[in-house]
């Protein structure tokens, strides 16, 4: 067994003492700790087994990924391979076997805002890249206001067996007065789908309240505003409503803890068909009482797959049918647009 397999079955052994130190705003029910996300956020998305064959695994319904302890505490500290070892080996108090420094080429922690601020500007647009074409495969063939999305061809994947490196589109997270916190990749196949990895979507930086946002120019000052869980179903409703700012929050947690701007009157919430997206919705309408929030509502799991499945024509009736009138003249296009 690999140095990295020992810690994690090690770690399974004390799966509840794991997930109350890095996961205290979770709880337990029955075989399970739940939680709403690796990095803590109170919720029910992420849930980790705490005993039988499979104590220790982890999944997190809301955005597809799972693994084991030594991958939530690496997600959970933001660590790179080595460092989550070491942090594993503290945890369960073992020594921490000495390396000889290396130099890194760059000064910024694995995961901070820094480093993902380096990583967009590292970036190219997607126009003409294979990010591009995975998008077209997606349905989705206009990008008015897409400055928030680049192409990176040889962006790193962490694996516990070392790093890989895959073609990445890269969407920069940004904060309410446009700053980058953090980054979101979905790493690609050379064919244009994603890359065969576990998880090919992760994010970095600092995502809670923030997204990944088209179409604003000045985040904080805006009236209206849609806000989804993906960025393909974000980019599937400015097809049709290119005029609409939008801002994709990356799951359906970070959804729910979403920071909206204090001149808003009215949030769209384009709610992906699942339990996840409905409670994002409920936390979203708890959060902001005072606020005029309407659900738009997919006819299959979300409105990317709605776009495939209907096509553009019949997804712009099927929003315009959803919005307020006063708001179809001014964000949703007309069929001879």
């Amino acid at each position: 067994m690999s140095i990295a397999g020992e810690l994690a079955a090690r770690l399974a052994e004390r799966a509840e003492m794991v997930c109350r130190h890095y996961l205290p705003h979770g709880r337990r029910q029955g075989h399970y700790w739940l939680v709403g996300d690796v990095a803590g956020a109170p919720g029910r998305s992420l849930y980790i087994r705490l005993s039988g064959p499979r104590a220790g695994k982890w999944t997190d319904a809301a955005v597809a990924e799972h693994g084991d302890l030594l991958d939530l505490i690496a997600l959970n500290r933001r660590l790179d391979f080595r460092a989550a070892l070491d942090e594993a080996r503290w945890f369960l108090g073992t020594p921490i076997v000495a390396r000889s420094p290396t130099i890194r080429e760059s000064p910024a922690p694995t995961g901070s805002s820094d480093a993902a601020r380096r990583l967009f500007a590292a970036s190219r647009p997607i126009r003409g890249t294979l990010a591009e074409s995975y998008l077209r495969q997606r349905g989705l063939v206009s990008f008015p206001c897409a400055s928030a999305l680049r192409f990176h061809p040889r962006c790193f994947y962490r694996t516990p067996s070392g790093r890989q490196t895959w073609p990445a589109l890269i969407a920069a997270v940004t904060d309410l007065d446009g700053a980058i916190t953090g980054v979101h990749r979905t790493w690609l196949d050379p064919s244009g789908g994603k890359a065969p990895v576990d998880q090919p979507r992760r994010a970095m930086g600092r995502l809670l309240g923030n997204g990944v946002r088209f179409g604003v120019t000045e985040p904080g000052r805006a009236e209206a505003l849609a806000a989804a869980e993906g960025i393909e179903t974000t980019l599937a409703l400015e097809m049709v409503m290119p005029s609409m700012p939008m801002v994709a929050a990356t799951s359906a947690a970070h959804l729910a803890a979403l920071t909206l701007p204090s001149t808003l009157r009215r949030l769209y919430v384009a709610q992906d068909n699942d339990e996840a997206g409905r409670l994002a919705v409920a936390n979203l309408r708890d959060r902001h009482r005072h606020l005029d929030i309407l659900v738009l509502a997919p006819r299959t799991e979300d409105f990317n797959a709605d776009l495939l499945t209907l096509g553009p024509d019949r997804l712009r009736m099927w929003i315009g049918e959803q919005l307020l009138a006063d708001d179809i003249p001014r964000f949703l296009i007309t069929a001879d647009t």
